[in-house]
């Protein structure tokens, strides 16, 4: 990867999350700091972020927490496939997610059933879900990271090991034809994909905007879930690479 693809993925990894620890970012791009400094350098002095003591900020966003801005981007749409991922989860059954803006919508969606067991590395779906309906909800521990209050990290993927539920539900940051699921971080790849692997029927849910990018780190193939539900039809490419895997889609209206 060279300075400029580097530069690409900073950019976007700090605008979907709003701020990064400069140390993170060299160690998702497998750089030193200095070279991650050296890359972050003409982004400041060009405006695209702005700088403080050991941490970038997506400079149209400095003064709002990213996560609550996040949850309202194309809020609708993550409603709706929300509503249509929680309409196939009966009372009683056994949910695992991961952290996201979706999932979160989703955890909301959730609070008219009863009696669900949640597990799940995000404490906003943990506090959402916990304590109300006779739920059992079961929160990984691990290293909190970024403003959604998330834990990851070895203990918390060999928490989550030990389950096999009845759904296993995640959230992407892009995806296309090429690469299939994508996110920004590694950490949160890396759990996503675990999660996965310990559900029955297993589920993606994003809105259309993750069809048009590209992220850093690859989540899994085509074949390593069951159902995409999103608001729009994909790309005819995506949809082709779906049907060949022999995945559902299902739109959301």
């Amino acid at each position: 990867m060279n300075a400029t693809d580097r530069q690409r993925a900073i950019r976007e990894a700090v605008n979907r999350l709003g701020s990064a620890r400069i140390s993170a970012l060299a160690t998702d791009l497998g750089v030193s700091l200095e070279t991650i400094r050296r890359d972050i350098r003409p982004l400041v002095e060009h405006g695209d972020l702005t700088k403080t003591h050991g941490a970038v900020f997506a400079a149209q966003h400095a003064r709002e927490a990213p996560f609550e801005r996040r949850m309202r981007e194309n809020a609708g749409a993550k409603r709706a496939i929300a509503r249509h991922m929680a309409a196939s989860i009966a009372d009683g059954d056994s949910v695992m997610m991961d952290t996201g803006t979706t999932t979160s919508v989703l955890a909301r969606e959730l609070l008219g059933k009863r009696g669900l067991i949640i597990v799940t590395n995000s404490s906003d779906v943990a506090r959402t879900l916990a304590t109300v309906n006779g739920n059992k909800v079961f929160m990984a521990g691990g290293e909190l990271h970024g403003d959604d209050g998330a834990a990851f990290g070895r203990s918390t993927i060999d928490f989550v090991e030990n389950f096999k539920t009845r759904h296993a539900i995640i959230s992407i940051g892009a995806m296309d034809a090429e690469t299939g699921p994508m996110d920004y971080r590694l950490a949160e790849a890396e759990f996503a994909r675990t999660v996965l692997r310990c559900g029955e029927r297993r589920a993606i849910i994003t809105d259309h905007t993750k069809f048009a990018r590209k992220a850093l780190v690859r989540v899994c193939g085509f074949g390593d879930f069951d159902l995409l539900v999103c608001d729009r039809a994909p790309p005819e490419d995506l949809a082709e690479r779906l049907r060949a895997a022999g995945t559902a889609v299902a739109i959301a209206g």
